[in-house]
């Protein structure tokens, strides 16, 4: 394709790309290649995918908003917690761009070859005409990111005099020729992404004013003015972004729109999201993963968003799942090589093993510090397999099995063992084989399999407190202090729930008198 496209500035103004289509701003651009997908989608959820492919659970919320923005023509800003896909949002904008965009070769600026305002490219063409080189530029290549950070300074993103340029090329400081463009001017025609909005220092916060309102930038307070078409947008945390001093004010006015990302809404939408991102097709690996191992990954995340020891302006990343589900695998993967098994299936104790990797996408308050990372978070797994085990078997009567570990019964499942030895010693559980039917699990399935899911009815046993687990990862009856402690906790709700009927007979009582 492209050696197809026009070389020479004669040869592009006798091909489709006229002036008028050249013409257009970014933001047209964007507006109706939007308009295109929009028209030719079919269903209204499916034109969203399509605008934003691999972005999953903002179809209703977040990119109607975003369309909403293109569509206006605005710069806007993308509000949200770590971890909520606000840098694959503004790349995914790229995708709306035209897939070949014209510029005059040489140019730092890429100059529309029809309306140049560099005076490179002016003496450019003035010089050799129709035989003026031109080059191409992709998508990707018109989007210009940058990460605020407090040593960025009005030339990074503006731009500077450059006094080596002026020595090279005998010209005067003063000279157009001796500008160094910063980011700003080297995004033009094309998306200028800036990260973390508030960690930009206040005056260089200013120096962006011109370019978003009246379209144009100046260097180092030369009369050099450069109308600049550049599309804008920015990404912050809400806390940051509406803390007072952060942000001046100024320049939140003329940010179009303020879209606010989210986490995902459910532990679906979080599955689709971790099964698209982990790496979890690996080579010469048959990985089958249960879909309950998936739900407890994912609601881990969703507990430790609700823990009250977790830090919640900090958020907890959807990347904790991902990572956490890439450890998992890894775990099982390695357990099946020592043992040369050909299937690899997850367990609950493998995700106790990928705690590292939780450990460091977690945010602690003062009293979570105080017990400890570990302690916190093998008290999230354990709520959140407790969550997922109800879901299966919260009706599943499990007293049989109980029974058998009081009788002194144990067993220990760990990487020590293949699959099969891990099989053999739960076969001697009474009445445990039979309570895997809600997991679709029977004589046919496969060792690696049955046993994965035994534990999981067994960790949410454990987690329940209806059995115990030492850290080697062998169960045994519960201690008696946990069933006293059970029993009392359930005495105690009972004159709870009696004080409250008692407290609403006589509130009762006292509205007849």
């Amino acid at each position: 394709m492209a050696n197809r496209l026009p070389a020479t500035l004669g040869a592009l103004r006798s091909s489709d790309y006229t002036p008028e289509r050249l013409a257009r701003s970014v933001k047209d651009e964007l507006r109706e290649n939007l308009i295109c997908r929009l028209r030719t989608s079919a269903r209204g959820k499916e034109n969203q995918e399509t605008i934003f492919p691999g972005i999953v659970g903002y179809e209703d919320t977040v990119v109607p908003q975003i369309v909403n923005a293109i569509l206006s023509r605005h710069n806007f800003i993308l509000l949200g917690l770590r971890g909520q896909a606000k840098s694959r949002i503004l790349r995914a904008l790229t995708t709306l761009l035209d897939p070949h965009t014209p510029y005059i070769a040489g140019s730092e600026i890429r100059d529309n070859p029809y309306a140049p305002i560099s005076k490179y490219s002016r003496d450019l063409i003035a010089k050799m005409g129709d035989e003026t080189p031109i080059a191409w530029v992709t998508p990707d290549d018109r989007f210009v990111e940058k990460l605020a950070t407090p040593d960025v300074t009005v030339a990074d993103l503006v731009g500077d005099i450059d006094p080596i340029k002026a020595a090279r090329s005998n010209q005067d400081l003063g000279s157009e020729l001796t500008m160094h463009y910063g980011l700003l001017p080297r995004a033009n025609r094309g998306i200028f992404a800036i990260n973390e909005l508030p960690d930009l220092a206040g005056k260089i916060q200013v120096a962006l004013f011109n370019i978003m309102q009246e379209g144009d930038v100046q260097i180092k307070g030369y009369p050099v003015r450069l109308p600049l078409d550049v599309a804008i947008v920015f990404s912050a945390n809400p806390e940051d972004y509406t803390a007072r001093g952060k942000i001046v004010t100024p320049l939140k006015d003329r940010i179009g729109s303020e879209i606010r990302t989210h986490y995902p809404e459910d532990i679906e939408e979080g599955i689709a999201i971790t099964a698209q991102e982990a790496w979890s097709k690996r080579p010469a690996a048959n990985i089958e993963i249960p879909h309950y191992i998936r739900q407890v990954v994912e609601q881990i995340a969703f507990a430790a968003r609700e823990d009250k020891k977790v830090d919640k302006k900090s958020g907890v990343s959807q990347r904790l799942p991902i990572s956490t589900m890439e450890l998992v695998l890894s775990n099982a993967e390695r357990r099946a090589l020592i043992h040369g098994e050909s299937l690899v299936v997850p367990r609950v104790g493998d995700i106790y093993a990928a705690l590292p990797g939780i450990t460091g996408k977690i945010e602690l308050e003062y009293e979570g510090e105080m017990r400890g990372a570990d302690t916190v978070i093998r008290e999230i797994i354990r709520v959140s397999v407790s969550h997922i085990f109800d879901q299966y078997f919260g009706d599943t009567d499990t007293q049989q099995i109980e029974q058998w570990f009081n009788l002194g019964g144990t067993v220990q499942l760990n990487d020590a063992q293949p699959a099969a030895g891990s099989l053999a010693e739960l076969k001697q559980i009474q009445g445990l084989f039979e309570k895997l039917s809600p997991l679709n699990i029977n004589g046919k399935s496969s060792p690696e399999t049955t046993v994965s899911a035994a534990e999981f009815l067994l960790e949410g046993m454990y987690a329940h407190k209806r059995i115990s687990r030492a850290e080697e990862r062998v169960f045994t009856a519960a201690e008696k202090k946990q069933r006293v402690d059970q029993a009392a906790s359930y005495a105690e709700r009972m004159r709870e729930r009696e004080q409250e009927e008692y407290t609403t007979r006589n509130r009762t009582r006292r509205g007849f008198n």
